[in-house]
């Protein structure tokens, strides 16, 4: 029965994605002018398909790991293009209007998450308070005389003007990764448990690197007190927000994370990343069963991560990717011809083997994680 469950959620959580994805191109090509003639949810045979007036066939098909929205497009063979249509057709358009058709994929998977995380500050969210507990000996924080009940008031980080309040631990948390991955210095304001303030330094060269196997907070030494005061009373508090201020709390958070996940991202190239971190189906798919058993506020956080990472991943230059599309844009900007269909098809050819060969070594990792460990 869990692992139905598990399923089922995966399901849901690949087609609200892909959905929302596809309909941020099918949106841009509408405003553009452009003809859709196909809204896709799956991959192979169709087991619905409904036609809209605008002659749009919308199709849920038989593979729900994907989707695709097909324009009217004169360098498709298999189309026939009236005269009357031709102005209508993606190839016709002007470059930004074609970049900007491309980019409101991934543009949108940003937007839902925004829009996730604005509806879970507004309906008020559990939250611990970035108060620390004792921090181990050897670590940085014990090194820093950092005590438990620390409490971090705020942080700022090398290169900005201003210490930024810290709202809770989760807040904490991904400002802290922002440091690490960023390798930057930063300065930490801290109020004891009697009351007294004061701020510690904290040096690039002394941050922990990131590893599968290893927790960064821990190794620094930060860690949150488990929920409990001293007298046995909670300290988690909720956090909810007006409509205008969680959407911007929201935005700023999922900048943030976007920022985070694109440096471990370039850490994958560079050597940086492990790239035992990389997860497949069967981790997305255990993550969002999990989720959901916590309730609907942990199962939208998760939907908006995964969103952002959607977005980034269709936003890398490989061919098959809308970041391969958008490449393809920036030279035809830079050098006034666009490329050939052959050569978009040998790219294609390249790129498509090479997301396969990224795809099985993630579901490797997976294996491991869950059978091998």
């Amino acid at each position: 029965m869990e692992a139905l469950s598990t399923l089922l959620y995966f399901l849901v959580t690949i087609g609200i994605l892909v959905s929302f994805h596809e309909f941020g191109h099918y949106s841009a090509a509408r405003l553009c002018g452009v003809k859709v003639l196909r809204f896709a949810v799956g991959f192979g045979k169709p087991l619905l398909t409904i036609k809209s007036k605008s002659q749009t066939e919308w199709v849920i098909a038989a593979i729900p790991l994907g989707g695709y929205v097909k324009l009217l497009d004169g360098r498709d063979t298999e189309q026939a293009i009236s005269d009357e249509d031709r102005a209508h057709a993606f190839d016709t358009q002007p470059l930004w209007q074609r970049s900007f058709i491309v980019a409101a994929g991934p543009l949108a998977n940003f937007l839902l998450a925004i829009l996730l995380l604005a509806l879970i500050y507004i309906s008020g969210v559990q939250q611990l308070p970035a108060q620390i507990k004792a921090p181990a000996q050897q670590t940085l924080a014990a090194q820093l005389d950092m005590e438990a009940g620390d409490e971090i008031l705020a942080m700022k980080l090398e290169g900005t003007s201003e210490f930024v309040p810290i709202v809770s631990w989760n807040d904490l948390r991904w400002r802290l990764l922002d440091a690490i991955t960023a390798e930057k210095s930063f300065s930490l304001e801290l109020e004891s448990e009697t009351g007294e303030k004061h701020i510690v330094q904290v040096r690039a060269e002394s941050l922990p690197r990131l590893t599968p196997d290893t927790d960064p907070f821990a190794r620094l030494g930060i860690l949150p007190m488990p929920g409990k005061n001293a007298q046995g009373e909670s300290t988690w508090f909720e956090l909810q927000l007006d409509p205008i201020d969680a959407l911007i709390y929201a935005g700023e958070r999922v900048w943030l994370i976007t920022k985070v996940s694109t440096r471990m991202m370039v850490g994958l190239i560079t050597g940086s990343t492990s790239l035992k971190q990389l997860s497949g189906p069967i981790s997305i798919a255990d993550m969002a069963g999990k989720s959901a058993q916590f309730g609907w506020q942990s199962f939208l956080s998760f939907l908006a991560l995964l969103s952002i990472s959607i977005g980034l991943l269709n936003l890398v230059p490989l061919p098959m990717l809308d970041g391969g599309q958008l490449l393809y844009d920036a030279w035809e900007l830079v050098s006034g011809k666009r490329l050939s269909i052959e050569l978009q098809g040998i790219f294609q050819k390249f790129g498509f083997i090479l997301i396969i060969a990224l795809t099985i070594f993630a579901v490797f990792n997976d294996l491991q994680r869950f059978f091998l460990s």
